[in-house]
């Protein structure tokens, strides 16, 4: 994972609202975003482009962009158009996937970026990451954080509800990331930042003791606060270390080896569960595992299609898929056979103890 831009300055602005967007063109009428109001509009099939209309007559000079597959190819397509005129920021309306390219051309552009979240599937809406595919495999890119970032709960609840509960497994996987951070520290030596521990932990704390689901506005405004507090936490460390651990690693590798299994945060939050089994951490586990099932969100192999084989491998090759980082499983360095075991043993926890 290359070094993303160390900062800890907060965005100028956050807004997690109903109606939230109306106010898009107030907000890029502050100087410290848009001098001139000329600014690069980029949106995604489907929601995007309705947000981009709504928004359109409070922009004074906009061009308007539509990308799609959250590829490489498509932020440097962009990046180049970008080039076509001198803008003052790019907005980046929709999902994930167009989040990511409008960061990343942005960010090669050095220009402020505005992200307009249409769902809440993970921790990219405010974060110093862009995950685009190239050659059919996915990579992470450091960017600079968003300038602004706005939630509207009312997009966010017309959207797929799979895709937003699929945030609940990112934001739950940071107590995994949080633990193998902390053994990092121990047996490596490695540094620790408290401040950004405490953004990561916070968030996860929030959704994981919030009874609500996602038909709550109060629940839905923890989730998206959670999902930028996460983004924060690792702008502040300059790393992904305190929201990616084991759990990611394993996410990373089913990506890898079984495209199309499931979404980001969905495969995050299984291998967030199976790593804290690991530990041994049995409140933890306790406590994971029953807002996940809370959400509908997978706790085993099964859940997404994967046989257990199928889960052993993407286990053992996931330490490959980020070499640079120590987690509990580099630690436990396991064989094929000792992972076989332990899932067995992770399968039957979940079946007696935990329903």
């Amino acid at each position: 994972m290359p070094l993303l831009a160390r900062s800890v300055l907060t965005p100028l602005h956050i807004d997690v609202r109903r109606g939230a967007v109306a106010d898009l063109g107030t907000i890029l009428a502050d100087g410290r975003i848009s001098a001139g109001g000329d600014v690069a509009v980029v949106v995604g099939p489907g929601q995007g482009e309705k947000v981009a209309d709504l928004v359109r007559p409070s922009l004074r000079s906009a061009d308007v962009f539509t990308v799609a597959g959250g590829t490489l190819d498509a932020a440097d397509d962009l990046g180049g158009k970008l080039r076509a005129r001198s803008y003052d920021a790019v907005v980046g309306i929709g999902g994930g996937k167009t989040i990511d390219v409008a960061k990343y051309a942005a960010t090669r552009r050095g220009l402020p970026m505005v992200s307009v979240a249409t769902s809440l599937a993970n921790d990219g809406i405010a974060s110093p990451v862009a995950s685009l595919i190239t050659d059919e495999i996915k990579g992470s890119y450091g960017v600079h954080i968003p300038i602004a970032v706005i939630v509207d709960l009312d997009f966010v609840e017309s959207g797929p509800e799979r895709h937003n509960r699929a945030g609940v497994g990112d934001v739950v996987s940071n107590i995994s990331a949080l633990a193998d951070w902390e053994l990092a520290r121990e047996v490596r030596g490695e540094p620790f930042d408290g401040l950004a521990a405490s953004l990561s932990r916070a968030g996860a704390e929030a959704v994981i003791n919030h009874p609500g689901d996602m038909s709550d506005d109060a629940f839905v405004t923890v989730l998206a606060e959670a999902l930028i507090s996460s983004g924060l936490a690792m702008a502040i460390e300059g790393t992904s270390r305190p929201c990616s651990g084991g759990c990611h690693e394993i996410m990373h590798a089913i990506d890898s080896l079984f495209p199309g299994t499931a979404s980001h945060g969905e495969l995050a939050g299984l291998g967030a569960l199976f790593c804290t089994f690991l530990r041994g951490d049995e409140r933890r586990l306790i406590e994971m595992s029953a807002c996940l099932a809370r959400h509908g969100l997978p706790r085993l192999p099964a859940d997404v299609g994967l046989t257990d084989d199928q889960f052993v491998e993407a286990v053992q090759f996931a330490p490959a898929t980020r070499p640079d980082r120590y987690t509990i499983l580099e630690h436990l360095a396991m064989s094929p056979t000792e992972t076989r075991e332990r899932l067995a043993d992770y399968a039957g926890a979940l079946r007696d103890h935990l329903g």
